[in-house]
């Protein structure tokens, strides 16, 4: 579809055509959240946990929710509708909405909400079978990334780092310890254990990382989640990350150096493998 249709405040229309005011303050600000959901056969995956999600990243920056629960699955499922992919990315987004430009909450404003899909692009057989190398950087965001804000500035640059070094993401440390990647959780694989990062405010809680934590129980990998020091991510016998996009994903090399013996480790594929299952359940 080459203009597909978009959900746009009360209203589906063609991309080309959806518009917001210059004063939007998500455009001026980046006062907004964001949350995006992978659909497999027109199905959305873990929805519940999305929403919980949304609904959260609303109530930290307290943006009025604008819908009930049913309402939001109702446009969700109308924009998936009028697009033909069976495999699917719906993206929505919430602003505070539009007022005079000033800092703090202006009054009595209607946020902005704003839906579209696109067929979902996951990593192809060839490079899961390889391994995708990454590079370090360190963490120099803003201390609230629980927030799954649409001010994304340092998660760009991070991604620039990264694609600058021919690399498929920047793996992130704050004073020396890991925090996560410019748009996915990392994990440590040593001695058959998995260990991430604590869920706090250094980090934002994918989806995947209660996926993990559920495939862990139920394929009998220990799991631990603990501060991560640089030299354990180096020293590691896997590293993995997770994403709606990328699922799970084997890290060969950070910074030009092998990660354990250079190639996919046996705990990725356990939790690919599981990961698939869950999809088609």
């Amino acid at each position: 579809m080459n203009d597909p249709l978009v959900y746009l405040n009360g209203a589906m229309t063609p991309l080309s055509e959806a518009k917001i005011p210059v004063l939007d303050r998500g455009f001026i600000f980046g006062d907004g959240v964001y949350e995006v959901i992978p659909i497999y056969g027109r199905k959305l995956f873990r929805a519940e946990q999305h929403m919980a999600r949304l609904f959260r990243s609303l109530a930290s920056i307290q943006i009025p929710n604008p819908h009930t629960k049913e309402q939001w699955m109702a446009l969700i499922q109308a924009v998936i509708n009028a697009h033909p992919a069976d495999d699917q990315m719906v993206y929505m987004q919430v602003t505070r909405g539009v007022a005079r430009r000033a800092h703090a909450f202006p009054k009595e404003v209607t946020p902005t909400v704003f839906i579209m899909t696109n067929p979902i692009v996951l990593p192809s057989a060839a490079v899961r079978e390889k391994g995708v190398a990454c590079v370090s950087m360190e963490d120099k965001r803003w201390l609230r990334c629980e927030i799954k804000s649409v001010s994304l500035l340092g998660n760009v640059l991070a991604a620039q780092h990264a694609a600058e070094n021919e690399a498929t993401e920047a793996i992130q440390f704050r004073d020396g310890l890991l925090t996560e990647a410019s748009a996915s959780n990392v994990w440590v694989v040593k001695d058959g254990q998995l260990m991430g990062p604590p869920k706090d405010n250094l980090i934002l809680e994918g989806i995947r990382y209660g996926l993990i934590e559920e495939l862990c129980a139920a394929g009998g990998i220990a799991l631990q989640a603990r501060r991560i020091t640089r030299a354990e991510v180096f020293g590691a016998d896997e590293v993995l990350l997770s994403s709606a996009t990328k699922e799970v994903l084997p890290v060969v090399s950070i910074d030009g150096q092998a990660i354990g013996n250079g190639k996919p480790g046996a705990i990725y594929y356990q939790l690919y493998a599981a990961y698939q299952a869950a999809k088609a359940a």
